[in-house]
């Protein structure tokens, strides 16, 4: 068995499994890959140390240097990765949390030291964001690594998540993952249509004025600046909206494939079968979808265990993601 120096060195390289017996149509083949396998628990793992080791290696950020100060607006896996990140490397990391969350994302911020600073749980993660970017122009002094406009979250995807994926599916012709920061949309996007040019990029989306775990409606007010600088209207093939409910369904669907995920994986997975649904019968097609972390940070909300109409009207009240 491989032996590795750091934790940080697990970071990528995740599995990818087939399920397509949550398929609603034999000839689409539906694969997901399983990014809940990294240290911290979800994709982001993979954009928090790009963008730290970005800003290591801009000056932004002294390595060994004492006392120096990150600042990042999150509503769950972003702010955790970084603080796993953060703990290792020796920065302080002050996390701009929504109060609305979920408890664990809570505790798991706590567990590697970040520190929480409570924004109005009715802004949601928008809120997070302004107060965020509030409290960077009065503290200039602070790392604000911003990960909605931060270049290199999407280039942590295009060097390695897209990579990853053609090498293990070379017959992709469907990538269908969340609109939240768009970071692996982004990347993972370019990376395929570089090298295969007819891969479809499908981006899964909450209805405008709905919040679906982990994912963005762009028509709310907020368009996150790296899918502004990468094309995001020309590099993706389609957008297709998922509901509450559906991102529930799912979520408690993947159970029968022996997976245990999180809410926004549950989203995904409903828009992948929505593209699986459009394939002609006598085509084949073959679609990757993220899993981006499992669903042990959510088992407070009851999302396996309750009425899934009382889930559906937690969520208008709790974010999960």
């Amino acid at each position: 068995m491989t032996r590795f120096s750091s934790v940080l060195d697990l970071i990528g390289g995740t599995p990818i499994v087939d399920v397509s017996s949550l398929s609603p149509k034999s000839n689409v083949t539906i694969l997901a890959k399983l990014e809940g396998r990294n240290p911290a628990g979800s994709v982001k793992d993979r954009v928090a140390l790009s963008m730290v080791d970005a800003a290591e290696r801009d000056g932004v950020l002294i390595a060994g240097k004492p006392d120096q100060i990150l600042l990042e607006p999150s509503s769950g896996n972003t702010g955790i990765a970084l603080a796993m990140v953060c703990r290792l490397r020796g920065y302080r990391l002050k996390v701009v949390l929504p109060t609305n969350v979920s408890p664990e994302r809570r505790q798991l911020l706590q567990a590697w030291g970040a520190e929480i600073i409570d924004s109005p749980g009715s802004e949601g993660s928008n809120g997070a964001v302004r107060l965020a970017q509030s409290l960077s122009a009065e503290n200039p002094d602070w790392v604000f690594l911003y990960q909605y406009a931060n270049p290199a979250n999407p280039e942590a995807h295009y060097r390695t998540t897209g990579p990853e994926i053609l090498a293990d599916v070379p017959e992709i012709t469907h990538f269908v993952a969340g609109l939240g920061t768009s970071g692996t949309l982004m990347g993972v996007g370019r990376y395929l249509k570089e090298h295969r040019p007819d891969v479809q990029i499908w981006a899964v989306e909450p209805p405008s004025g709905e919040m679906v775990d982990g994912l963005r409606n762009l028509d709310d007010g907020y368009i996150p600046p790296i899918f502004l600088d990468n094309h995001g209207e020309d590099l993706l093939d389609r957008k297709v909206v998922v509901r509450p409910r559906e991102s529930i369904e799912w979520t408690r669907r993947y159970t029968e494939v022996g997976l245990f995920v999180g809410l926004s994986s549950g989203a995904i997975m409903a828009g992948a079968v929505k593209c699986a649904n459009l394939i002609p019968d006598d085509e084949t097609a073959t679609i990757v979808t993220m899993v981006c972390d499992d669903g042990w940070k959510y088992l407070s909300t009851g999302a396996w265990s309750d009425d899934i109409d009382d889930v559906v009207e937690r969520a208008k009240k709790i974010i999960y993601f």
